[in-house]
């Protein structure tokens, strides 16, 4: 027999959504799925509703989606929040 069908395939390494997420970005993740207006988010990270806009859409277009509530979605369907 030749020794490489007879060892088990090795699995592909995968890496976890969550190692591509800063956690800065998850702590906004689960604040946005808490369901939080934007204004008690902002106050809840000490920064201003405008740096806070700006890093929601900076977050949504890194994982590929167009609203918060998408965000929130993407993230709970990886098990992330």
């Amino acid at each position: 027999m030749h020794p490489t069908l007879t060892t088990p395939p090795q699995p592909i390494p995968h890496r976890h959504p969550a190692g591509l997420l800063a956690p800065s970005e998850h702590e906004l993740l689960l604040l946005l799925a808490d369901g939080l207006p934007l204004d008690s988010i902002a106050r809840r990270l000490g920064t201003s509703s405008r740096t806070l806009r700006r890093r929601i859409r900076a977050l949504c277009d890194r994982i590929g989606v167009r609203t918060p509530l998408q965000a929130a979605v993407w993230a709970a369907r990886r098990g992330l929040i």
